[in-house]
């Protein structure tokens, strides 16, 4: 992990590095057409956010969400340069793969390469744009709707922060919307890179809109090279009722810190009851992850016991920042691109499976990573209640 255009409208970041981050949660009861908003003055911006609960609630039903990266490599099939610091005792260097391979998988990282904006909406209008699907199980009503965006703004080239709250949505089948952030935008600079992560409330939209691939354009994140790297995506969490499933904690939080190796955050979110046998959902968003650098983990604890560490085949316990946009489940969500290795974005769903500690009075999410330049986001959970 290494630091370092109406309708113009643009921004995000967030990520995690050598961080500690403590989460628990209580329950409660087509064409880019529209010119961007002239009389609203930008969002506010703050350096740090602490991370704070957005939407709590206890009801039989669950959270789904849709990502994607807003920039990649340029396709190109000559190697990248070598991936990791020149001198590393012990350790040969790695030459890192050409970006193809990258985009399915390989090991590499965003400072590897010349990044470039994905663009997948042929609209001259815009200079970035993806999409993603919404999955919502028949039967859901959606009762709470938010969309997070971020990255870098210095690379090859420095965005201005005036568009980091502000961008362009389409939910499916429709045009492309104006949409400003509706709370204070995170917005640091730090270890060479210019960081920041906006996010507003589209509750309305998909409760209306439902289903379907949503798309994205104008997230301001820089294009280019350097040893910071480009980096940067949106992510759409969704809760929802349904009453054919079982009662659930249904919890997102969010918050902007860069955080180094020695640096972490304790977030204490109050207490609740759990079942004997802990089953639920927990999902992260982050910023610069590197495929293949270890030192970063996601992990559990209900309060009883040591935390258990998160993990599957596509995300190693030890390298849960590893540039992947990911879920449990046999029916993988549409994306537009797909790209495997989405270079320093990752936006994951991980399950609580069969090693949680049974039965506890509260649930701890703690984000490790003893890399240099990492943010985090935003976090979610959907967990049984206890009945």
């Amino acid at each position: 992990m290494r630091n370092s255009p109406g309708l113009l409208l643009r921004r995000a970041i967030v990520g995690c590095s050598a961080l500690a981050i403590f989460s628990t949660f209580w329950a409660a009861g087509g064409p880019a057409t529209a010119a961007p908003p002239a009389a609203q003055p930008p969002a506010a911006e703050a350096e740090s956010l602490a991370f704070t609960q957005r939407y709590h609630a206890l009801q039989h039903g669950g959270i789904v969400r849709a990502a994607n990266s807003s920039i990649s490599c340029r396709s190109s099939t000559k190697p990248a340069r070598p991936h990791g610091p020149a001198k590393t005792a012990g350790t040969a260097r790695v030459t890192a793969p050409a970006c193809p391979a990258a985009r399915k998988g390989a090991a590499a990282a965003n400072d590897d390469f010349d990044m470039f904006y994905i663009d997948v909406d042929n609209d001259p209008n815009t200079y970035n744009s993806s999409r993603a699907e919404v999955r919502l199980p028949k039967g859901a009503r959606v009762t709470y709707a938010r969309l997070y965006w971020g990255g870098n703004l210095r690379v090859g080239e420095q965005k201005p922060p005036k568009d980091n709250g502000r961008l362009l949505i389409a939910e499916p089948g429709g045009a492309y919307k104006d949409l400003l952030a509706d709370r204070v935008v995170g917005h640091r600079a730090a270890g060479g890179a210019d960081a920041f992560q906006a996010s507003a409330d589209v509750t309305r939209m998909v409760r209306a809109s439902r289903s379907g691939l949503y798309t994205v354009a104008q997230v301001n994140v820089a294009k280019g090279r350097s040893a910071a790297g480009a980096w940067g995506g949106w992510t759409l969490m969704v809760a929802y009722e349904r009453k054919a499933e079982p009662l659930r904690h249904l919890a997102i939080w969010d918050g902007f810190e860069k955080l180094g190796p020695r640096e972490g955050q304790v977030v204490s979110l109050g207490r609740l009851a759990l079942p004997e046998f802990v089953r639920g959902r927990v999902g992260l968003v982050a910023y610069n992850g590197d495929r293949g650098r270890k030192g970063d983990s996601l992990a559990v604890s209900t309060g009883r016991g040591t935390p258990t560490v998160l993990g599957d085949s596509a995300n190693p316990r030890d390298d849960v920042l590893n540039s992947t946009i990911g879920g449990p489940g046999a029916a993988a969500m549409e994306r537009v691109p797909a790209y495997s290795n989405t270079l320093g974005y990752d936006s994951d769903v991980l399950e609580l499976g069969k090693g949680i500690r049974r039965g506890g009075d509260q649930l701890a999410f703690r984000i490790v990573s003893q890399r240099d330049a990492a943010w985090v986001g935003a976090l979610f959970a959907a967990v049984d209640a206890k009945q």
